[in-house]
């Protein structure tokens, strides 16, 4: 599309990692069940979206706005923040009941808080970073530095202060690892119906319900432990060998496949699920959730 983007091409790492498709089909949707375990930011979204009948038609349209602000022009890029930053200005109020131990009843919440945007675009960094290294190559440090140093720009297009963020991949790291040991981590009830769904209940056609298996075991194997734990999920042996024996098949098979099935959007993936997810509804099968 040209060089007149935030993250052009053969010059941004962030676009380099966010056109692999292994990237582009996994991380939104482990960056959310991760995401979920930081009460005001999950409470904060799911009090203020008019979708939860459809919840996989908002992670693909999610989806498609940040693939537009990845890949788009500026003009595309621009349309797409400031139709965000209208939304953001509706999602601020209090919780209506405690949240675990670190937030009571009436704490305040707001989408334009410096540190629930920093704990967003922390955990789409980690997401990214995971499924790069392990079903493409890993990076080295100086890409994870420029990787780090783009979600740092993107966060700014979306008004995160930048001196709300640390400022290296070093600090990221230690921040990030300081923040999955917190004490504050707590999963509400819908949480942890929600972002459990996120990553294991995506809507899929019957055709591809195989290879839905190996995607669940592969996210599964994903998360950090702290995260699994708070979701009550176990993760044996026996899995995570056969978890990195299908990350290196795939990494092998990945070089057998012509470009335009490894890199580029993923739009027509997000919608396939958003169709699914459709279908489902009007035969009265929707994908599970709690009741709105």
């Amino acid at each position: 599309m040209g060089e007149d983007c935030y993250f052009p091409r053969g010059r941004s790492i962030l676009r380099m990692v966010h056109e692999e498709k292994a990237v582009g089909l996994m991380y939104g949707q482990r960056a959310l069940c991760v995401g979920a375990v930081k009460p005001l930011n999950y409470v904060g979204t799911t009090e203020h979206t008019h979708n939860k009948r459809t919840p996989f038609r908002r992670i693909t349209h999610t989806g498609e706005m940040f693939e537009a602000v990845f890949f788009g022009s500026r003009a595309r890029a621009d349309h797409v923040i400031a139709a965000v930053d209208a939304m953001h200005a509706r999602v601020v109020g209090e919780l209506r009941e405690d949240a675990g131990t670190s937030y009571p009843a009436g704490t305040p919440y707001s989408a334009f808080d410096p540190e629930l945007m920093l704990w967003t675009v922390a955990v789409i960094a980690d997401s990214a970073e995971w499924f790069y290294d392990r079903l493409v190559r890993p990076l080295s440090m100086q890409e994870r530095e420029a990787l780090w140093q783009d979600y740092l720009r993107f966060a700014e297009l979306f008004k995160m202060p930048r001196s709300a963020a640390p400022g290296t991949y070093r600090e990221y790291r230690e921040w990030y690892e300081a923040q999955l040991a917190g004490e504050d981590l707590h999963l509400t009830e819908e949480a942890r119906y929600m972002g459990y769904a996120s990553a294991f209940q995506i809507p899929l056609p019957a055709s591809r319900q195989a290879a839905k298996s190996v995607h669940d075991l592969v996210m599964l194997g994903s998360l950090p432990q702290r995260v699994r734990e708070l979701y009550g999920l176990s993760y044996t042996r026996a899995q995570a060998a056969v978890c990195e024996a299908v990350i290196r098949s795939a990494r092998l098979a990945r070089l057998l496949l012509p470009g335009s099935l490894k890199r580029g959007s993923c739009i027509p993936e997000f919608q396939l699920v958003a169709a699914t997810e459709r279908r489902r509804i009007e035969c009265g099968q929707p994908t599970p959730q709690l009741a709105a």
